[in-house]
């Protein structure tokens, strides 16, 4: 197997495994306070990060890659969970789809921009167009607006291009799954402290589906997805493979058909062709 058909699995298998991250997200923060649901799911997973760093013998990252770690932690540890868990307070995870579909185009910006990548025109055409499928999807569902919670989704698509693209770009020489660990190991201190901080009164009136919530945020969301996603970005290219993240929301949608019988229409399928086409245009034209 060939080093971008291997980044291409890789990106998809974060995808399918990020495509529960708001759905989950949405279901914790109705119990959990959102600041204390973002340090939490940093904390326990950066204790899981220590254990396999330590496990493997890893050795410390150059001081040159300590900035490069900081922006992958504020942008993916802490930036985008902590925006959108307040964001969910506000808006569905339903209305979330909107920006979600932004997250590749900010992406492959980033690429671009970080990691001096140069995609041909017709990838941002394809990209533009995905986005925009995806958008004017969620869109025609009559989704109601908060400005409160576009602002916040706004900001968390800004801020995990960016963790994306970094975390990507320092993958080539570090590893994927050390990027992820290293950052959550960085932040740890802090997290474990907000943790104790934050914490409820109480855990007793915590419901199952909230406590199942945060551990899947936590192991997968935080830990396992970036794992296969970062080493994908880095190999296949974070533009390119970044437009997995278009099929996100219609995966989310599957596993909703699929776990709570919801009813998925002719629309959407067509609407994920569409976006397959458009993801397999890119790819065409990313390099």
């Amino acid at each position: 197997m060939d080093r971008i058909t291997a980044g291409w699995i890789n990106g998809f298998i974060g995808v399918v495994i990020f495509s529960g991250s708001l759905p989950a997200t949405r279901v914790a923060v109705m119990q959990f306070d959102p600041v204390f649901l973002t340090v939490a799911r940093a904390a326990i997973a950066g204790i899981l990060a220590l254990g396999l760093l330590l496990l493997f013998g890893e050795k410390r990252p150059a001081r040159r890659d300590i900035v490069s770690l900081a922006v992958v932690a504020l942008g993916v540890v802490v930036g985008f969970p902590l925006l959108t868990a307040l964001a969910l307070k506000h808006v569905t995870s339903a209305h979330s789809i909107v920006f979600i579909g932004l997250l590749p185009l900010a992406t492959a910006i980033f690429g671009v921009i970080r990691a001096g990548e140069r995609p041909k025109p017709a990838f941002w055409l394809f990209s533009v167009l995905g986005s925009a499928l995806v958008a004017g999807f969620a869109l025609g569902q009559g989704l109601t607006a908060s400005p409160v919670g576009d602002m916040l989704m706004l900001a968390a698509i800004v801020v995990c291009g960016l963790g994306y693209a970094e975390g990507a770009k320092l993958s080539r020489t570090l590893g994927g799954w050390q990027v992820i660990s290293w950052a959550l190991v960085l932040s740890l201190p802090m997290m474990i402290g907000a943790s104790i901080l934050y914490r409820p009164a109480t855990f007793s009136g915590i419901e199952t589906p909230a406590l199942l919530s945060l551990a899947y945020v936590s192991l997968f969301s935080m830990l396992i997805g970036f794992v296969f996603w970062y080493r994908g970005l880095a190999q296949g290219g974070i533009a390119a493979v970044g437009q997995l993240q278009l099929l996100q929301p219609f995966f989310g949608l599957a596993l909703a058909a699929t776990l709570l019988g919801e009813a998925v229409s002719w629309a959407m399928i067509a609407v994920t062709v569409a976006v397959i086409l458009c993801v397999a245009g890119a790819r065409k034209f990313a390099r």
